[in-house]
């Protein structure tokens, strides 16, 4: 799902390039932009996500009925919550019907291209239109508005618990829940969360990397390297950067990197930033109407960064030179 996601943000932000409201204009090269990203890739993001949850179930049988029940979560109003579930219940479908239905064996072979995919289609997009549908798409509805007109203390602990996951685990599960949330509401024009998000997630490795510039002393010399990659990484929005310094050194790196993207995340709520993109680093700062409050928005990430550079700093014991002692002369 990420890479259809990211190409067709990206393409959104592009079309912002020639105003807010340019895709409007038939014909315009803003249009064609938006429908690439906006009207293709991202209608098939929930569908995707669907489809690939019922394979990691069911193998290859579970493609079909998971795309077709996330592609009636997206029709239903049912966003990416919708297409968790219908991906769950294609996937468990599908895994069920092969194994308890029964077939002479002339007719086995029918089961993964014929059999499993109807069955398993109609059981899913029956339950998704009659059951799950509309109360995801009420509770889904319900979500929007609350971030969209939530005060500002909620907006800055919404800001502190994303910018803290986005921190905990740099890339693994924790990490890719609170992004796959973010992405999830761009569907929904709730662009916030995602700015936070994203600013949270570049945090870590561009503070860590600052971290080996300000306290060189405590840093061996590969680790100074190492430093100088991860703050590039983190321009980039990649917060596995930080990977090499929280598997050497996990206990001081992780609270220093949630402190700063805890930080850096309820700031990017508190200025009220909204990202259009869901990737791209700093380097979507360059695109015009892309994120709104762009110096406040850097300045989020800049005072995160900043944070965590100054804790690992202080945390971080020096390394210790072990030096070869000469023998004795005689």
């Amino acid at each position: 799902m990420l890479p259809m996601v990211v190409a067709g943000g990206l393409m959104i932000a592009l079309s912002f390039v020639f105003g807010i409201t340019a895709f409007k204009e038939e014909g315009t090269l803003a249009a064609a932009l938006m429908q690439i990203g906006g009207d293709t890739a991202f209608k098939l993001m929930v569908p995707l996500l669907a489809g690939y949850i019922a394979y990691s179930i069911a193998d290859r049988p579970g493609l079909a009925p998971g795309m077709i029940g996330g592609m009636l979560a997206s029709t239903l109003g049912a966003g990416f919550i919708g297409g968790i579930i219908a991906g769950f219940i294609a996937g468990y479908a599908a895994k069920a019907i092969n194994r308890y239905a029964r077939l002479p064996q002339s007719l086995e072979a029918l089961k993964p291209i014929l059999i499993i995919p109807l069955l398993a289609s109609l059981f899913t997009g029956l339950v998704m239109i009659y059951v799950v549908g509309k109360p995801v798409a009420g509770m889904l509805e319900g979500l929007t508005h609350f971030l969209d007109s939530m005060g500002t203390t909620n907006a800055i602990l919404l800001g502190v618990l994303l910018g803290g996951m986005m921190c905990v685990d740099l890339g693994g599960p924790i990490n890719k829940a609170a992004y796959a949330f973010s992405v999830g509401l761009l569907a929904s024009q709730s662009y916030a969360p995602m700015a936070a998000t994203m600013a949270a997630g570049m945090v870590p490795p561009i503070g860590l990397g600052i971290a080996t510039f300000i306290a060189r002393r405590k840093f061996a010399q590969s680790e100074r390297e190492a430093g100088k990659a991860a703050f590039v990484l983190g321009l980039c929005f990649i917060s596995e950067g930080a990977i090499p310094f929280a598997a050497k050194d996990p206990l001081r790196v992780i609270p220093a990197s949630i402190a700063g993207g805890a930080l850096t995340g309820a700031l990017s709520m508190y200025f009220g930033c909204k990202l259009m993109a869901p990737h791209g680093g700093l380097f979507v700062l360059a695109i015009p109407n892309a994120i709104n409050h762009a110096l406040l928005y850097l300045l989020a990430i800049v005072a995160g960064s900043l944070v965590t550079a100054v804790a690992y700093a202080l945390l971080k014991r020096p390394e210790t030179v072990e030096l070869a002692l000469e023998p004795a002369k005689a």
